[in-house]
């Protein structure tokens, strides 16, 4: 904030996920709770195989996500703190 204009001008906000795959709600996609990865193991890739999906490639990656959003029908079917925070930006860049 000591950059001159930052204050009052910068919002910084986060989320409790590992990765915003994670703010899907579980069980839209049929599952109790997302998969426990490993520490040091890439998320996504775990994520994937533990659905028995493919996950070896970039390509096995996008679609794996494309999948997963393809899950997602309207905003009900996110977790409730990302949608708090992506409205907390969005009331920051629009209230005057």
């Amino acid at each position: 904030m000591a950059s001159p204009g930052a204050a009052g001008n910068v919002l910084i906000v986060g989320h409790p996920y590992v990765d915003v795959w994670q703010a899907i709600r579980p069980a839209v996609l049929g599952i109790e709770q997302w998969p426990v990865v490993p520490r040091g193991q890439d998320w996504k890739t775990g994520v994937l195989a533990a659905f028995g999906w493919p996950h070896a490639t970039k390509e096995d990656i996008g679609l794996g996500w494309q999948k997963l959003l393809g899950a997602v029908r309207s905003y009900a079917d996110l977790e409730a703190s990302l949608l708090g925070r992506v409205e907390e930006v969005i009331d920051f860049l629009t209230v005057p």
